[in-house]
């Protein structure tokens, strides 16, 4: 056996054994097991962009703002704070026995750091943009400005900070539970460069500090001593599993192995009602499941028509009745439904039965030049989930039955489909996007022409740049949602995504978690959690 083969095989036996030591018992009160998708691609907050990392870095860190169990705000690093009247300066005042992990005084000089190297062009911080409200922000990032004096973030004195704002911004307390907006631990960062994330490294000021992180095993967290509500805090254990594989995490539940679910496998959802319904747990989620185009080459570089062709050809009620099951929406825009100050627009075709929105794909389809002795040949790009795999499947027997596309899949694990994402190795990527606050800018400020790499499609168009950037400075709330409205009216028009349905969350709960509250952003801080006699 060669010796890289005897390794791996070896890592393999290593991890599997680690899983079955190293897991705690089904009977241990205090500790807290959860599901959470995938290795995280990284847990510097200014280097990660998914869902799982933004799980664990909210028990490791915590805002000048939180979220309390609901979803709702509550003062966090700050204990109180002032609004000037013009709103656009926050006078945030520090906690007294706000601590980090170590037991040094977390500071207002804390936060100008931790924005300052967010907001530093050489980080790199994919989600800079979340930071773009505050006075130069955008400037810095851009290089058109290196004097950091002139960002709008200051310490008045250790206890005091001060956020300048370019204009009102009504969403900004609730940006501000971010992870682009934590504060960092300095000396703790400089020392440990790139490894500062690390077990024995990291210095957090949230209610849990890091223990261990095994990839691909594991990453257990336990309580700050430090933290400033600690007294409030049940748990003496939080686990963290990548469960990638939606069927094996469902039979880690069934064998007590796991607390809680990330995701539930489509075609188990029919069983779980029938014989765990009182552990299901299905609720509205503030995010949307989408395809994206490439659009910075051919055959979708200006082909408003060819993507139009696809989106239509695609039977979105046929996917979440068939294939996803769990209740979705199909989404006919890309804003979901719901968004307060918002009135959601809608594709023109949403009423249309499936053989009309077929006959309409296929004259877009000959328009841009395709047919039967010619067809369309693309590929799908999707991260590694049984769950994305039928619905890619799905999508691409509906491209070949209504237009005759042919179709090729091919699935990455998560930091791969990452980096060919963000490096638009793709034709066609699945992709979804969770709000990061309760309004439709978080939606529709992806798709500026300089959001970066978030903008997955590479989509410009001047037009929708100056409707969203000119929304947010207004200060006439009609007058704003009225320009969102105007520029997703154009982002549906010319189509670099096609939008596919709106997510719910589903999770299986075990009996004894409690202080679990169902919430549209799907946030559940471990510090309220905990488990009872089981």
């Amino acid at each position: 056996m060669p010796a890289t083969r005897r390794f791996v095989l070896s890592l393999a036996l290593a991890l599997a054994t680690s899983w079955l030591m190293l897991a705690p018992g089904a009977s241990a009160d205090g500790v807290l097991r959860l599901g959470n998708a995938t290795e995280p691609e990284s847990l510097d907050i200014h280097l990660s962009s998914g869902v799982a990392e933004a799980n664990i870095q909210r028990d490791l860190f915590e805002g000048l703002v939180a979220e309390a169990a609901d979803a709702s705000l509550i003062p966090g690093a700050a204990e109180s704070w002032e609004i000037s009247d013009d709103g656009t300066v926050y006078t945030f005042h520090m906690r007294e026995n706000g601590r980090w992990s170590n037991g040094d005084p977390v500071t207002a000089h804390d936060f100008v750091y931790a924005f300052r190297r967010g907001l530093d062009p050489a980080t790199a911080a994919a989600y800079a943009f979340i930071l773009y409200p505050i006075k130069n922000a955008e400037a810095l990032v851009a290089g058109d400005i290196t004097d950091l004096d002139q960002l709008g973030i200051r310490a008045l004195d250790d206890r005091t900070l001060e956020i300048t704002l370019k204009a009102p911004t009504a969403y900004f307390l609730d940006m501000l539970t971010h992870h682009m907006a934590f504060p960092l631990h300095k000396a703790s960062v400089e020392e440990w460069g790139s490894a500062w994330t690390r077990p024995g490294n990291l210095v957090g000021n949230g209610a849990f500090m890091m223990d261990e992180w095994v990839p691909q095993s594991h990453i257990k967290l336990v309580p700050n001593p430090y933290f400033h509500a600690a007294e409030e805090v049940s748990l003496d254990e939080v686990w963290y599993y990548p469960t990638e594989d939606e069927g094996q995490e469902l039979q880690r539940y069934r064998a007590d192995e796991l607390d809680v679910t990330y995701d539930i496998p489509a075609d188990q959802i029919n069983w779980i009602v029938e014989n765990l319904n009182d552990e299901y747990r299905n609720f509205p989620y503030l995010g949307v499941y989408y395809y994206a185009f490439n659009t910075t080459e051919p055959p979708f570089r200006d082909n408003v028509g060819l993507r139009q062709a696809l989106s239509l050809a695609i039977d979105r009620k046929v996917l979440t009745q068939r294939i996803t099951r769990a209740g979705e929406i199909p989404a006919f825009s890309f804003v979901p439904p719901g968004v307060p100050g918002y009135q959601q627009q809608v594709l023109e075709f949403a009423d249309w039965d499936q053989a009309a929105l077929n006959q309409a794909a296929q004259a877009h389809y000959a328009e841009a030049g395709f047919s039967e002795d010619n067809p369309l040949q693309i590929e799908i790009l999707y991260n590694t989930s049984d769950n994305h795999k039928k619905i890619a499947i799905a999508i691409a027997a509906m491209w070949k039955q209504a237009l005759g596309v042919e179709t090729t899949l091919r699935n990455e694990e998560w930091k791969a489909y990452l980096a060919s994402r963000d490096e638009k190795a793709f034709q066609v990527v699945r992709a979804g996007w969770i709000g990061d606050y309760n309004d439709a800018n978080t939606f529709l400020e992806l798709y500026v022409s300089d959001a970066g790499v978030m903008n997955d499609p590479g989509y410009a168009s001047t037009a929708y740049d100056d409707l969203v950037k000119g929304a947010a400075v207004e200060t006439d709330p009609a007058t704003r949602g009225q320009m969102l409205q105007d520029a997703e009216r154009i982002f549906l028009t010319d189509a670099p995504v096609i939008p596919i349905y709106f997510y719910t969350t589903q999770h299986m709960i075990k009996p004894w978690v409690e202080g679990w509250v169902n919430n549209i952003k799907d946030v559940h801080p471990s510090r309220f959690l905990s488990v009872g006699d089981h």
